[in-house]
């Protein structure tokens, strides 16, 4: 039986003659490709400054330390996140503080950031786009007590979404993109951080080489000097002119490919509607620009509806397993930090991704509805 596997990587087809071009020119480290692709990025969001980097687990954690905040200061995020984003905070040297969501849209929102607030007095938080559904920033650092420039936002599955006309990212203090081979825009890997304040993309841009004042590709123009110095201390953290490039490709069909995915979640929408004990992602919210990096359902008897749709010949993935159930986090964070959070672990018990990308055919979206409607079905 043919699988419907979770995500198929597509590239645009000026990629591969794109990093040739790179390949041939003799630089293929950080230089002009990564400063056209920050370019073209700020271009798309409507930002004033976008700063490539290796990740988006490293522009969290350089937009963290770029804060200075104190040692060990409280950061609120939510517990239903990638890990890289909890690690990030520790490795920043700060303590992550956990936050609640909204179990309609899967993210914090006013009431339960307040909540983890009144717990601790924060210094900083980190805000998620959980699936691509875009965070009201505003509401969120208000409800935190905290100036929009302690917020940093997890973008990772942002591209695409925004609020109010406005692409997540355009007017942010912070916010990190991923780049990695399941996301929107896919290169494989690599990260962006969008900012509307010129200081803070200037210290990002040092701190992602070691703090270094220049990079190589500047120290080695016509005219450059080999003297530098190190003015902060930064991580090896930059992106490539190879992955520059078919980020530079990858950019000019984002639109198209975003197109594709609103059109297949509301394919969706109407072939799994009225399925018994099937919640549906949230809809019809006033302003919301939904990315659709994700499609998420919430299903009863999870774990075995997944083992049933893979005996079907249909992948799925579950974002996230919550981090106050990870072994680490609830060594490092105690028991009553990580029993603060109970929407998101009942939530998280039921969180099923279905497969969804640009490349997913009707027939086999069909396929993954019918696999799903039988599972459900056959529970009554």
């Amino acid at each position: 039986m043919s699988t419907v596997p979770f995500n198929v990587t597509t590239f645009a087809g000026e990629a591969s003659d794109a990093v040739v071009k790179v390949l041939d020119s003799g630089w293929v480290t950080t230089g002009p490709q990564t400063a056209g692709f920050e370019q073209d990025f700020a271009d798309h969001l409507g930002a004033a400054h976008v700063v490539a980097v290796a990740s988006c687990t490293t522009a969290l954690e350089l937009c963290l330390r770029a804060l200075d905040l104190p040692p060990g200061s409280p950061v609120l995020t939510p517990s239903l996140t990638f890990c890289g984003a909890i690690n990030a905070i520790l490795h920043a040297g700060h303590r992550p503080v956990l936050v609640d969501i909204d179990e309609d849209t899967l993210v914090p929102g006013p009431e339960t950031v307040a909540a983890a607030a009144a717990r601790v007095r924060p210094a900083a938080m980190v805000v998620q786009n959980q699936g691509g559904y875009p965070v009201d920033v505003p509401a969120l650092a208000a409800a935190a007590g905290l100036d929009r420039t302690r917020v940093v936002e997890d973008a990772a599955h942002g591209p695409g979404a925004g609020r109010d006309g406005r692409h997540v990212g355009a007017d942010s203090f912070a916010a990190c993109f991923s780049f990695y081979a399941t996301k929107n825009m896919p290169i494989g890997e690599g990260g962006a951080v969008a900012t509307s304040d010129q200081d803070f993309a200037d210290r990002i841009r040092a701190m992602r080489l070691h703090g270094m004042s220049k990079d190589s590709w500047r120290r080695y123009l016509p005219g450059g000097s080999w003297r530098y110095d190190v003015r902060t201390v930064g991580l090896k953290a930059n992106m490539t002119d190879i992955q520059a490039a078919i980020g530079r490709a990858q950019l000019t069909v984002l639109p198209e490919w975003q197109r594709r995915r609103g059109e297949l979640a509301a394919r969706y929408d109407a072939l799994l509607a009225g399925l018994p004990g099937l919640v549906l992602p949230q809809r019809g919210l006033d302003g919301v620009q939904h990315a659709w990096h994700l499609y998420q359902v919430r299903v009863p008897d999870r774990d075995a509806i997944i083992a049933e749709l893979d005996a079907a010949g249909v992948s799925t993935s579950v974002h996230f397993i919550p981090a106050n159930q990870m072994t680490a986090y609830r060594e490092i964070l105690g028991a009553e930090e990580c029993g603060s959070v109970p929407v998101t672990d009942r939530v998280g018990e039921e969180l099923l991704s279905l497969p969804l990308y640009p490349a997913l055919s009707e027939d086999a979206q069909e396929r993954v509805a019918a696999a799903l409607a039988a599972a459900l079905r056959a529970r009554g």
